[in-house]
């Protein structure tokens, strides 16, 4: 069977469900992993255009042996990882004084460690090969501070950091590591927010709208791409103009 292995973790809904079908899309084996399923989920595998292509497994990877065995179910059904796409994530908002510990705990536990516990698994393996690509999916929160969302931040820009520091460990071994910072996205995401408050988020856009899943996709497949093989170590920002 032709084609890339790509892995986005969180690929239920929302931007992780866009990112799956984009790497359907573009002929690629994917697997994706979420705490549940969802209706779209098992279209995809009842699909006979996709369903040859596509795996999804149940896990948490906010815990470690979750993730871990996620990964280890994708190799023992393809034999490798080409791409990894570290998309999972949730958010509380909430001035963090207020903040309860349990979600402050869900948030760490999930975008941060959850990244890294698949990030580990998958890189291992990459490493025996001397190729890959790894893209997180941080956020423009994680370079300009909003209020309430102070945990979301750190997270993101955790991931950030990491980016960085993996892209020198893994790009002698052929392995490059980019972040793409996306703005508002017309996700669930963003379903939270007030009309006023998205109103205000366009007004600022200088392209004037928010983001569409799309957007995003299409930019993380440039940097899985043999186009952006000098690429690493980098944060890509996507947020028409937002933080410009």
């Amino acid at each position: 069977m032709s084609g890339r292995v790509v892995v986005v973790t969180g690929g239920s809904r929302g931007l992780g469900a866009d990112l799956v079908r984009s790497f359907l899309h573009s002929g690629d084996r994917v697997a994706t992993c979420s705490r549940s399923t969802s209706t779209y989920l098992n279209e995809l595998r009842a699909d006979p255009a996709t369903a040859d292509r596509f795996f999804h497994d149940v896990a948490d990877i906010a815990d470690r042996g979750s993730a871990e065995a996620f990964v280890a179910a994708v190799y023992r059904r393809w034999g490798r990882v080409d791409v990894l796409v570290n998309n999972a994530g949730v958010a509380r908002d909430g001035v963090l004084g207020l903040a309860a510990a349990a979600d402050i705990d869900a948030v760490i536990d999930l975008n941060l460690k959850g990244t890294l516990h698949v990030t580990r698994a998958a890189v291992r393996r990459m490493l025996t090969v001397g190729r890959g690509r790894i893209v997180n999916v941080s956020s423009v929160v994680g370079i300009a501070g909003y209020q309430g969302l102070s945990v979301y931040s750190a997270t993101k820009a955790g991931l950030d950091g990491m980016t960085r520091s993996l892209a020198r460990e893994l790009g002698p071994r052929g392995i490059t590591v980019n972040s793409v910072a996306p703005g508002y996205l017309t996700t669930e995401m963003s379903h939270g927010l007030t009309p006023a408050q998205l109103e205000q988020i366009r007004r600022r856009t200088p392209l004037g709208r928010l983001g569409a899943p799309g957007d995003v996709s299409a930019t993380v497949q440039f940097l899985t791409s043999e186009h952006a093989a000098f690429i690493t170590g980098h944060v890509l920002v996507v947020d028409g103009g937002l933080t410009a």
